[in-house]
């Protein structure tokens, strides 16, 4: 049972769902973000584009792929995949290998503490989100 047995309807729908919890975010907190990264609202309007929110999709659903295979490996050691399991292997995830680069990386930038803490927290809910959506509605 390879990659090819995962659901990838669960796995669209990880993808959605913590995408557009993204766009929530980012939208409640707009202004400490740019505030942080030290961007003018014009220059967002500038930058942005269909292109950019393509690729922050496709990123939510490569990362929900990947949980899902890392619960499908878990779930072929005995833990099967539940709604608790998804969650915690998110919160794992995340605070194993997410918000340790983006500390190490934001501290060499020299980036404000805000945006280390506002991005750092889009991850961790969309580690959650995916882990449970994932966990709770299963892999197959």
């Amino acid at each position: 049972m390879g990659l090819g047995s995962l659901n990838y309807l669960a796995i669209m729908a990880a993808a959605v769902v913590s995408f557009v919890f993204g766009g929530v975010w980012y939208n409640v907190f707009s202004k400490q973000w740019m505030e942080a990264v030290g961007m003018p609202p014009e220059r967002v309007k500038e930058r942005g584009g269909v292109g950019l929110y393509l690729l922050a999709f496709v990123a939510q659903l490569v990362m929900a792929w990947m949980l899902a295979g890392i619960l499908l490996h878990l779930a072929r050691g005995g833990l099967p995949p539940t709604l608790w399991n998804g969650i915690v292997s998110g919160a794992f995830i995340w605070l194993g290998f997410v918000i340790t680069t983006m500390v190490v990386n934001y501290a060499f930038h020299g980036a404000r503490h805000t945006l280390t803490l506002i991005d750092g927290g889009h991850w961790l809910g969309t580690l959650l989100i995916q882990g449970a959506i994932l966990g709770w509605w299963g892999l197959r």
